[in-house]
């Protein structure tokens, strides 16, 4: 047992089956809150704690899980290539939606944090909340912030995103669905992406879109917000 655990192999197969479960309770459950990925983390510490196996053992197996993460983004791609002649059409007010919607994230993520009197640290591993995990922990990183908080901020805010959506989108009587991708995309990342893909090919499209543009955008202004940030703190 002890040869399995430490090899790459018990990594992988954990993660696998844990998200597996996940994916069987929520299609049993139909509970938008009960996402996979987040039983698959609570079901892995379960394992991780109650065995006494090291972290270290696991992220043999998990580094590698890591690596297609970054592939796994750019294959959204593909259902924005196929919506091309929506983003013509609509080029202009998507480009303004992304980076208001960047711009509030930040700086509503920042003021909150200033006003709770958080380290610096930690509100530096929670600008990144909205982008995609992979962009998120190298700006995490690069601010100064801690990744492993970075990444568990992220997921809850793709999840909370994904189940906020519906709600949202019929107090604010938003039916149009590049604004429902647009939207989804550049305040929930991946996960709300997910939810977009649901809602039809333009959200998904649009929702991929906002996945690119936002992470880019945010990895361009988030070292001159943090100057900032650091000259009131």
């Amino acid at each position: 047992m002890d040869e399995l655990i430490n090899t790459p192999m018990f990594g992988i197969l954990l993660s696998l089956l844990a998200f597996e479960i996940g994916l069987f309770i929520q299609k049993k459950t139909k509970l938008l809150f009960l996402n996979p990925l987040l039983i698959a983390i609570a079901l892995i510490i379960i394992v991780l704690l109650i065995s006494n196996i090291p972290l270290e053992s696991y992220q043999l197996g998990g580094d590698i899980i890591n690596l297609f993460l970054g592939p796994a983004t750019v294959v959204l791609a593909v259902p924005l290539y196929q919506q091309l002649h929506n983003l013509k059409n609509y080029f202009v007010p998507i480009m303004i939606g992304i980076c208001v919607g960047i711009l509030v994230g930040m700086i509503s993520t920042i003021s909150l944090c200033l006003l709770t009197h958080f380290d610096a640290d930690i509100i530096a591993s929670l600008v990144p909340k909205s982008i995609t995990t992979p962009i998120g922990i190298e700006v995490s990183a690069q601010l100064g912030g801690i990744p492993a908080i970075s990444v568990l901020t992220i997921l809850v805010t793709g999840i909370f995103g994904a189940v906020a959506a519906d709600v949202v989108f019929r107090i604010f009587h938003i039916k149009h669905p590049v604004a429902k991708g647009i939207a989804l995309g550049t305040s929930a990342h991946a996960i709300g992406t997910t939810k977009a893909l649901s809602l039809g090919k333009v959200e998904g499209a649009m929702s991929s879109l906002a996945i690119g543009v936002s992470g880019i955008i945010t990895v361009m202004i988030a070292p001159y917000v943090w100057n900032i940030v650091m000259s009131i703190l």
